[in-house]
């Protein structure tokens, strides 16, 4: 399968550190972003090992199903996570969401967990292909909140799952076949809870994946930039 990937991290405009991370494997196919979370530097810590486990599990098990590559990578980062906020003080309590796309025979895989999200840009759509694991969903799916109420709601930036925060976690897994010209996105909610999906298609299609990441986390910064900001877009060239 051919691809063309472009990620980007920002720092934003209101924190002191960057607790994002992302990866990009070409050779793999494997792609994720992770949003840190804990007090001091534990969420930049949990980011990275975040990243890091599932990547070194990936490559040691190459004959495994994506699923279970997935499923497994992510729940060892968790309890990596988990143990090391144990044994550390200054680590007590970290988490991150983990957003995972792993491209393999015509299909992309998907392994997801928090509010970090990945879109699908096919030809003049685009769609939310995971859900949040946040308190805020919940509401709005129960109908206790409507559309018009989110931006003022104290708690839309509660998570309901985490890697970490104990020594399991489920991960949403999903699964679709890939065409030519389909555009993957997936982001910390430092971009998606600034940025409206029309806009995020908007420039994607318009600038192409590479400028129009660029863009993306430009605009969030104009809009506060109260968050860390990191997004990522795979193009699929050919299946």
């Amino acid at each position: 399968m051919k691809l063309q990937a472009f990620g980007v991290t920002d720092i934003g405009l209101k924190r002191k550190i960057n607790q994002d991370a992302y990866l990009q494997d070409d050779a793999m196919g494997l792609f994720v972003v992770a949003d840190g979370m804990g007090g001091h530097r534990g969420g930049e810590v949990a980011s990275r090992l975040a990243v890091e486990v599932l990547q070194k599990y990936c490559k040691e098990n190459p004959s495994a199903h994506p699923r279970d590559l997935l499923d497994r990578g992510i729940n060892l980062s968790c309890a990596e996570i988990f143990k090391q906020s144990l044994e550390n003080d200054d680590l007590s309590g970290m988490g991150t969401t983990v957003v995972a796309l792993l491209f393999r025979d015509e299909a992309v895989f998907i392994g997801q967990v928090g509010d970090s999200r990945a879109y699908l840009i096919q030809g003049d759509g685009i769609w939310q292909l995971t859900e949040d694991h946040s308190l805020l969903n919940e509401e709005i799916r129960a109908g206790r909140i409507a559309a018009g109420q989110v931006a003022g709601y104290q708690f839309k930036n509660v998570i309901t799952r985490s890697v970490g925060y104990e020594s399991h976690v489920q991960v949403d897994l999903y699964r679709r076949k890939v065409k030519a010209g389909d555009i993957y996105v997936s982001c910390t909610d430092g971009l998606s809870g600034l940025i409206e999906i029309a806009e995020i298609q908007n420039e994607i299609l318009k600038y192409g994946p590479e400028q129009g990441v660029k863009n993306l986390v430009a605009l969030a910064n104009t809009r506060g930039g109260d968050d860390n900001i990191t997004v990522m877009a795979c193009q699929v060239i050919s299946p």
